[in-house]
């Protein structure tokens, strides 16, 4: 009975903190890994477990967990790393929450025999095997000037609205956002400033809103994180600025149907998160049974995202991001 009544209380605790879907029942020689994102409620990082749901379907024997903070901390993700050392899960895939301060408790995972991998948002070099990068950093950033460019007839102040200073993935978009728009061909545009809504959907809109009261002759606001693109569309809805003040960025397709649909967004850009997530765990998976180590020049086999390949500083290229308009919305909008 005392054995019953410390189950049924763990069982309590884990339910009622807001770190995990899914339940910590294993079969016998089944492999387990977590996918850790920035923080739980976040539909972009929804799709990305559907992903690694489905492959470790199509691998078989192998057990996929969703967890992450209530908040984008990273304090939060390092409390949950500690636990998940102690449970000895065979691999965490993490989205971080900041580049540098999740190294040593990965360092720590690592050397307790579990593989860790960071994607989306990466841990830097000594605290994973390997980084997956949804596209070229370069490219995601100079995009998001040209989809801001071709909304404003490359007139206009615009500015950018991100998740928080610290995301190394946003703060990495941005600088090369910086270097397109020194292109003479955006001579009338001017980049008013960068703030940081730090994912959080009120905030967000908080910013959105001073940003267009500071700025009279706001263009384009852009928002390179799923959380700040659907609350500043909704900003500039609220405001009566729809077609005043172009909205792109960084979106989920189901999220934003209504405002691409309704003009408030008219083109977003994004890589399919599924994606992600499915790739993360083929990864995971060679190097959990050992077939792949991680080095530079290794490929991994990733389903039917055929094989992606380890470059410099463990990084891993997936794809090219996507742009989302009317004319495809809903088709996507069904999927992710």
């Amino acid at each position: 009975m005392k054995k019953a009544l410390l189950f049924i209380l763990i069982a309590s605790l884990v339910l009622t903190s807001g770190f995990a879907q899914g339940t910590k029942e294993q079969a016998k020689g089944e492999k387990e890994i977590v996918i850790l994102v920035k923080n739980m409620g976040n539909g972009f990082f929804d799709a990305v477990y559907r992903g690694s749901q489905e492959a470790a379907g199509q691998i078989g024997g192998m057990k996929t967990v969703y967890m992450g903070p209530p908040q984008p901390t990273a304090e939060g993700q390092i409390e949950i790393i500690e636990t998940l050392i102690a449970q000895r899960v065979d691999g965490i895939a993490i989205s971080a929450n900041d580049a540098d301060a999740l190294i040593p408790v990965a360092k720590k995972a690592m050397a307790a025999g579990i593989k860790v991998i960071s994607f989306d948002s990466g841990i830097n070099v000594g605290g994973r095997i390997v980084d997956l990068v949804p596209s070229n950093e370069e490219l995601i950033g100079r995009q998001q000037i040209q989809l801001a460019a071709e909304l404003t007839g490359h007139k206009g102040d615009i500015a950018v609205l991100s998740a928080s200073a610290q995301a190394t993935n946003q703060n990495s978009w941005i600088s090369w956002m910086k270097e397109e728009i020194k292109d003479p061909k955006y001579a009338n545009m001017r980049l008013v400033e960068v703030v940081y809504g730090d994912d959080l959907p009120d905030k967000s809109y908080r910013e959105a809103n001073s940003l267009m009261q500071k700025y009279p002759n706001l263009k384009a606001i852009i928002c390179p994180t799923t959380v700040g693109l659907l609350a500043t569309a909704q900003a500039v809805k609220d405001a009566g600025k729809t077609g005043v003040v172009e909205v792109t960025g960084l979106g989920l397709p189901s999220e934003m149907k209504g405002y691409i649909l309704d003009g408030t967004c008219r083109q977003m850009a994004l890589w399919n998160p599924v994606d992600l997530g499915y790739t993360s765990t083929y990864i995971l998976n060679g190097l959990i049974d050992g077939s792949v180590k991680g080095n530079v020049g290794d490929t991994f086999p990733a389903g039917r995202m055929g094989s992606v390949k380890v470059e410099a500083n463990g990084m891993i290229v997936m794809s090219t991001p996507f742009v989302f308009n009317k004319d495809n919305i809903e088709e996507y909008a069904a999927i992710f």
